[in-house]
């Protein structure tokens, strides 16, 4: 399987790219901490969707990359959440956002699911 054949690495990919502009919105006091770790934890997802079809010969290895990338798509919806909160970025936008790394989530559940069970 090629990654970027997969749906769940072209919503991931598209939304590392919505969460790098809009991280670039921040405060520059914030930029270095929250910028950057809503960057990095946004790009982890295709990154490791990208590695993990990689090692297709083992599936083991593959589901470990798929698994580290929806630990870091909960890591988005945290910061996500966070910045909310923090009155970061506005509640629509977040909103919006979240709903999208919900859907990414439940799209890197499934693969996983398929991949332990040997159908792909």
């Amino acid at each position: 399987m090629h990654f970027k054949e997969l749906d769940v690495y072209k919503r991931s990919y598209k939304l590392a790219l919505e969460i790098h502009d809009l991280s670039l919105t921040i405060k520059p006091l914030l930029q270095y901490d929250l910028g950057d770790q809503l960057r990095r934890a946004s790009r982890s997802i295709p990154a490791n969707i990208a590695e993990g079809c990689g090692r297709y010969k083992s599936s083991k290895d593959t589901l470990n990359f798929i698994r580290t990338a929806l630990g870091s798509n909960y890591e988005v919806i945290f910061n996500l959440e966070f910045c909310s909160d923090a009155k970061v970025f506005d509640a629509k936008t977040v909103k919006r956002l979240m709903d999208e790394y919900e859907i990414l989530g439940r799209q890197l559940t499934v693969l996983a699911k398929r991949i332990q069970n040997n159908e792909l």
